[in-house]
């Protein structure tokens, strides 16, 4: 991790498209502007761990529902063969 010393103001560069201003500092809060262009995702990291958390979830949960689905895939299938 690079830890970098900014005073408000200040700003730091990340590439070529995204720059973070200092834009205040008070006893325990920093105040960041984020500059960057519209279709990069910016998130605060618990926002970002949510986010995460919940696509790990609906993924379970598609996989528990999967086996019915699939019974009705072979139930259709064996239909299609007896029209035959």
């Amino acid at each position: 991790m690079l830890i970098l010393t900014r005073k408000e103001n200040q700003k730091i560069r990340i590439g070529n498209n995204i720059i973070l201003n200092i834009v205040s500092i008070s006893d325990n809060h920093v105040k960041i502007g984020i500059e960057a262009e519209k279709d990069i995702a910016i998130f605060r990291e618990e926002v970002y761990q949510q986010i995460i958390e919940n696509n790990k979830n609906s993924t379970t949960k598609l996989k528990n529902e999967l086996p019915e689905n699939l019974k009705l895939l072979k139930i259709n299938k064996i239909k299609k063969d007896d029209k035959k």
